[in-house]
C-alpha cells in the first residue's frame, strides 16, 4: 500500500474565521492559505503529517455530518469548558465500556467528538 492520510477536511462558509476555532482549540496554526479557499492548519509544516483542512463552500451544513473528527484526552470534562469557551456547542454525552464521548459542534455547525477512556 502506498497510501497516506493527508488529512481531514472540514467545509465551511468562511473558512478563515472558522480557522481561529480550530487553531485555538486544538493548537494548530495556519501553514497554507489559498485565498481563503482552502486552509491547512497543521502543527509543522510537514506534508507528510496529516492535516486539518477548511474549504470554502457556498452553504451551511445541514443534516448530521457523515464523516466527524474524534479527538481524545484525559481531561474530557475540562476540554469541553474550554471548546464551549471558544465557540464550541456541547450536545449529549454517550458511554459503553471503557469510551465516553461528548458530541460537539464547531462555531459553524459541523460536529466532533471528545472522548475519554476509562476503567
Amino acid at each position: 500500500m502506498n497510501l497516506d492520510l493527508g488529512g481531514i477536511t472540514i467545509d465551511s462558509t468562511d473558512p478563515r474565521k472558522l480557522a481561529e476555532f480550530w487553531t485555538q482549540a486544538l493548537g494548530l496554526a495556519v501553514v497554507f492559505d489559498a485565498d481563503g479557499e482552502f486552509l491547512q492548519l497543521s502543527s509543522s509544516g510537514n506534508p507528510r503529517q496529516p492535516y486539518l483542512g477548511l474549504q470554502k463552500v457556498p452553504e451551511r451544513r445541514t443534516g448530521k455530518n457523515r464523516v466527524h473528527v474524534d479527538l481524545a484526552t484525559d481531561d474530557r470534562e475540562g476540554e469541553l469548558k474550554r471548546l464551549e469557551s471558544l465557540g464550541a456547542t456541547i450536545g449529549e454525552t454517550h458511554e459503553m465500556p471503557g469510551l465516553t464521548w461528548t458530541v460537539l459542534q464547531d462555531p459553524e455547525g459541523n460536529e466532533f467528538c471528545v472522548g475519554s477512556a476509562h476503567d
